[in-house]
């Protein structure tokens, strides 16, 4: 079975369909998050991890309403049903997520000492970044055997993640491992615009953005 393609409906309708089943206030403005591959003919299977958290964490019930996002743009309303190790539930309503930005933008950021990248990666996704790129530079510090940094890249896509759930975006951003700086600019795909961001630079970043006009 593939996974089932809703159409869009308006928030209002959202609301209505939380107001007629279960209890819509407040878990219908509690968000989780959920693979597309888990959504199936209507009806959606949350994963361990957000399953743990409905069951265990928020102590919600069957007739409950929550708002799961697919996490590539989708928000649905949703009633649960089965609560166990794997929770289960139907949609009620769904729409396009509504907060993001019409810019694709990717952020290629040299590696700080420290978890700074973790507060880097939830302010770049509050801000409705598309993609982090760490980059390995010619001063980075830290040095990591390539398994470290995928589990360092693991963390960094949790932070996200949960980044997106609480400032209510539908995309969450992609953390992809660090690699040198020089192999993320040759692999860079084609941009409007493309900005170095430096401290002995010239222009203001407006400045360079109003110069720049509207990149699609």
């Amino acid at each position: 079975m593939s996974p089932t393609r809703w159409p869009p409906t308006d928030s209002a309708a959202r609301r209505r369909a939380g107001s007629r089943a279960g209890r819509a206030s407040p878990c219908v403005m509690r968000r989780f998050t959920l693979r597309p591959e888990r959504l199936v003919d209507g009806r959606v299977t949350f994963d361990a991890e957000e399953s743990r958290h409905l069951v265990r964490v928020l102590r919600l019930r069957a007739g409950d309403i929550v708002v799961a996002t697919d996490g590539v743009g989708r928000d649905y309303t949703v009633r649960l049903e089965s609560l166990g190790d794997a929770v289960t539930g139907t949609v009620l309503a769904a729409e396009a997520g509504a907060r993001e930005s019409p810019l694709a933008i990717t952020l290629i950021q040299g590696v700080p000492k420290g978890d700074k990248l973790e507060t880097i990666v939830r302010a770049a996704t509050e801000l409705g970044v598309a993609r982090v790129r760490p980059a390995l530079c010619e001063r980075t510090v830290v040095r990591l055997e390539p398994s470290r940094w995928r589990e360092r890249a693991r963390r960094w896509q949790r932070v996200a993640r949960e980044a997106a759930k609480q400032c209510g975006r539908a995309v969450i951003p992609e953390v992809e491992p660090p690699r040198p700086l020089a192999e993320w600019l040759a692999a860079a795909e084609p941009v409007d615009l493309a900005l170095c961001l430096w401290e002995g630079g010239g222009a203001p970043l407006g400045e360079a953005l109003s110069a720049a006009g509207s990149p699609r």
